[in-house]
């Protein structure tokens, strides 16, 4: 049949033959292909992720190896054609490394000067000089206190590289040399807050309750400071009253190093429940509130100084010195010379100095008709002056004897409109509450520190149940 066929189209023929035995050879099999483009999805922004219909790609890139697609045998033509040549690439010179620095370290102790430490760690005044003085903070060295760690790190050659100052735990000043002399900046570390819960029962102070429920003294006198415009830890606690608190401890380094704040507590005064929640607002000021928003904090504090009550106010008292009836328009507190008074809210200082037989005195003016009168002092607090502004809780004197007295103590008046009332019972303004525009953000921030105050409260107090009910069984 060949041979009837004109020359021509057998000439045809062999041209077709040719193309097509050219593209059989040259062209990638779909299965390559595909994976050439999942490679490419897999890792984005390498070689493989060129246009998958480039022919140039089976010359320069090996075909990723997997378990469903074996390597072909390279003694095959198509093996011999996929395969890419072997390229070595020359090897780049590692980058020089820097000395290991040598380390002379000091504790700081009294009387030693940074002059002394520079020279004991084999440095001159001039190095010195040249380290406080240079860029960033690097002048802060100048400040040492008994008990910091003070290292250099220096070259083998005795070049100085690095000086630190350990203030603390969490404070470090690092002066590093650089091209451009000598640089200094403070190095702080944020330790890890994790999450505590104590509970207790009072049977006779706060303190020894809190005790009992290994709180930290500071923790268990926050406490009190928290709830003391609503409680008197003096004259209102009672045997039975409890308290629960969720508070934060300070690790570092998987150490705890310090207690943080009190996020939410709860306190039973006399079957009355106040609770408290730690709030941090959109301008970063941050304080307690109960849940509705309202703040724990009252415009005044219920007592100046914590201590008995030595002479409670009466109107119809007979003064101790002059045995005459007169109306003691104030409370008197007992308390050792020198304890400090603090001031009962915001205000001025409308008075300060000697005033008859309230000995030295100083009254402070709050506004809204509002006066507090604190007598028989030792000493103003420092740069209480007339027209001073103060600060609710600031030390404005302390306790003496001064004036017509027969003992130490501190006599406090509360005045409203100019007439004297009872500090002990009267209602005092609360400073301001949550504002209306933040409330919908109160509640959601303070709903899980509640969720966690009522969860370990409870399983706390389950489990003193079940103590209880064990020890009725014994006995």
């Amino acid at each position: 049949m060949i041979k009837t066929l004109p020359k021509i189209h057998l000439i045809a023929v062999a041209g077709i033959s040719l193309v097509v035995g050219s593209v059989l050879v040259f062209s990638p099999s779909a299965d390559v292909e595909a994976k050439r483009m999942t490679i490419a999805l897999e890792t984005p922004g390498t070689a493989n992720t060129a246009p998958a219909d480039d022919a140039s790609l089976d010359s320069t890139q090996p075909e990723a190896r997997t378990d469903s697609a074996p390597l072909a045998d390279a003694s095959t033509p198509a093996a011999a054609e996929q395969t890419p040549p072997v390229i070595e690439e020359a090897a780049q010179p590692a980058p020089p490394s820097e000395p290991e620095l040598e380390w002379t370290e000091f504790r700081i102790e009294s009387g030693d000067t940074l002059s002394t430490l520079f020279s004991e760690a084999g440095f001159n005044d001039g190095l010195m000089l040249s380290v406080i003085h240079g860029g960033g903070e690097a002048d802060k060295l100048q400040h040492l206190y008994v008990g910091e760690q003070l290292a250099f790190g220096a070259t083998p050659e005795g070049e100085l590289k690095e000086v630190r100052l350990e203030r603390n735990r969490l404070e470090s000043l690092v002066i590093e040399h650089t091209d451009d002399g000598y640089t200094g900046e403070v190095v702080t570390r944020e330790p890890e807050p994790r999450m505590a819960f104590a509970s207790g029962e009072i049977q006779g102070s706060l303190y020894l309750a809190g005790k009992e429920a290994g709180l930290d003294d500071r923790i268990t006198m926050e406490l009190a400071g928290i709830f003391g415009w609503d409680i008197d830890f003096v004259y209102d606690i009672r045997k039975g009253d409890s308290f629960e608190v969720v508070y934060e401890e300070l690790y570092l380094d998987g150490e705890k190093i310090d207690d943080g704040k009190i996020v939410a507590a709860r306190f039973v005064n006399r079957g009355r429940e106040v609770i408290a929640l730690h709030y941090t607002d959109t301008n970063g000021d941050s304080d307690y509130y109960s849940p509705d928003g309202n703040s724990m904090r009252k415009a005044f504090l219920r007592t100046p100084i914590n201590a008995r009550i030595s002479s409670p106010f009466n109107l119809q008292r007979r003064h101790p010195v002059l045995d005459v009836v007169r109306p003691h328009e104030g409370t008197d507190y007992a308390a050792p010379v020198g304890t400090p008074i603090k001031a009962a809210g915001d205000g001025r200082v409308s008075f300060a100095g000697w005033k008859g037989g309230y000995g030295r005195t100083v009254v402070l003016s709050h506004g809204d008709n509002i006066t507090t009168l604190y007598a028989h002092m030792s000493k103003l607090g420092k740069n209480i002056n007339n027209g001073t502004r103060v600060k609710q809780g600031q030390t404005i004197g302390y306790v003496g004897a001064s004036g017509m007295v027969t003992g130490a103590h501190l006599h406090y008046e509360f005045r409203l409109n100019g007439v004297a009332r009872n500090s002990r019972t009267i209602d005092l303004p609360e400073a301001n509450p949550v504002p209306e525009s933040e409330l919908a953000r109160f509640k959601a921030a303070t709903q899980q520190q509640i969720a966690q105050l009522n969860t370990l409260g409870e399983g706390f107090r389950q489990i003193a149940m079940a103590e209880e009910a064990i020890s009725d069984d014994e006995q």
